[in-house]
């Protein structure tokens, strides 16, 4: 489990009512989602699945289901090989895989937005509405899809019917959500180059598959691909909010155009020189579906840095966080967390309903620290800048003062410190 992970690990053991506190102060984007893992999370738990296992597990279970609409979908536009095709385009991509196994609400989101799409081009409208709302309500950008559902349903007077409920029911969200963006999006910086190429590079792959396709399939599956997203990256221009985690939706539009023009590809036409490039390109996927399982494509590693800390950690060792908000490198570790003291911690994240707890004014801080005999610092990657949060600038400060550096040991993503009085490095 990365961080991100341990969040929902550890919102998920909280009690009903300190999570839905929880809720009223942050993170209420994420609502529905926490509260399906309150409930499924003790089951798999219960059934003997590991932690990470029966968290994640929700999200295999919706990428399955989505794959599944996007070829029940390819079905009825484009017929039984263009099905095929696009739910395995679907289910091999990257950024479907990646998400496929961690546990957070975005494939979850995906799933519900493709029978969203689905119920459109069924014109089941009731079904259509309710479905829609609940993919708004396990994430609220999930609402960009509207705009995609727009160039297929704009002229029905039931469509619009059906958007407009949506927009009201999803509006709550919106306005509570509203409230938190300061204190959950502030890290977002606007849209980098990267982030542009990547979108030109999905919405220029999308129009040229396009080119000669269906064109109900077209009037479907482009506007999803491209809308979404292209949305979202231009209004972070002004007030950041692109991930593109947040419309990994979009890329079921993608994969129906994929698989439409694969299904149109006879094998016996394609040149012999083509046959043996189109296999060696298959490497390059392979390799990164293997890179993808492995703890190095995420940010962190959550349980090596408690095994770090497990490791070093003596009876009696206190436990500093640099920077605060890296406390959730231990949250999902309790029986390593609670053998420590946690030095600047004031109210503990459940009672303080937010997702890392608060901790103690600047001088409550250098106080407690400096009757510390050992101190375990855990500590952000060395090529990242130091916060320049007073609290923080107090940590760094008491610890060069008073106290020895006896080991870093660094683990993926984070860096484990052990800092003892001078001369009593072991």
């Amino acid at each position: 489990m990365w961080r991100d992970e341990s969040v929902s690990w550890q919102v998920a053991h909280r009690p009903l009512g300190d999570l839905l506190g929880l809720l009223g102060r942050v993170d209420a984007v994420h609502g529905l989602y926490y509260l399906l893992t309150h409930a499924l999370l003790p089951l798999g738990e219960a059934a003997g699945l590991s932690g990470p296992v029966a968290l994640r597990l929700p999200s295999v279970a919706a990428t399955a289901l989505a794959a599944a609409g996007v070829a029940a979908l390819g079905h009825r536009l484009a017929g039984p090989r263009t099905a095929l095709a696009a739910g395995v385009v679907y289910a091999v991509l990257p950024p479907v895989q990646m998400y496929a196994q961690e546990g957070r609400s975005y494939a979850l989101v995906a799933a519900v937005v493709v029978g969203a799409t689905y119920l459109l081009h069924r014109r089941r409208w009731p079904a259509y509405a309710v479905v829609l709302t609940v993919a708004c309500w396990l994430h609220e950008f999930a609402v960009l899809a509207l705009l995609a559902h727009a160039v297929t349903g704009r002229r029905v007077r039931a469509w619009r019917r059906c958007a407009a409920a949506v927009a009201v029911l999803v509006l709550p969200l919106a306005v509570l959500s509203a409230g938190q963006a300061g204190r959950q999006l502030g890290w977002l910086g606007r849209p980098s180059w990267a982030d542009w190429a990547a979108y030109a590079g999905v919405a220029g792959l999308a129009a040229l598959l396009a080119r000669g396709a269906d064109r109900e399939l077209v009037r479907l599956a482009l506007p999803l691909a491209v809308l979404p997203p292209g949305l979202l990256l231009t209004v972070s221009l002004v007030h950041p909010l692109y991930v593109d985690r947040y419309v990994l939706y979009a890329l079921a539009g993608l994969a129906l155009l994929a698989g439409d023009r694969l299904a149109r590809v006879r094998v016996r036409a394609v040149r012999w020189w083509l046959r043996p490039v189109g296999a060696a390109l298959l490497v390059p996927v392979a390799l990164w579906s293997v890179w993808l399982r492995t703890p190095d494509s995420r940010k962190d590693d959550a349980p090596a840095v408690a095994a770090a800390v497990r490791d070093l950690a003596r009876p009696g060792d206190a436990v500093l966080f640099m920077p605060a908000r890296r406390r959730e490198w231990l949250l999902s570790s309790p029986g390593v967390y609670g053998a420590l003291s946690d030095l600047a911690l004031d109210r503990a994240p459940a009672a303080s309903r937010t997702l890392q707890g608060t901790e103690l004014p600047s001088e409550g801080i250098r106080a407690r620290l400096t009757e510390a005999p050992r101190v375990l610092a855990l500590l952000d990657p060395a090529d990242q800048p130091w916060d320049a949060y007073p609290r923080e600038a107090v940590k760094r400060q008491t610890l060069a003062v008073f106290f020895d550096l006896c080991e870093i040991r660094p683990v993926h993503g984070a860096r484990v410190a052990l800092y003892a009085r001078p001369g009593a490095c072991p």
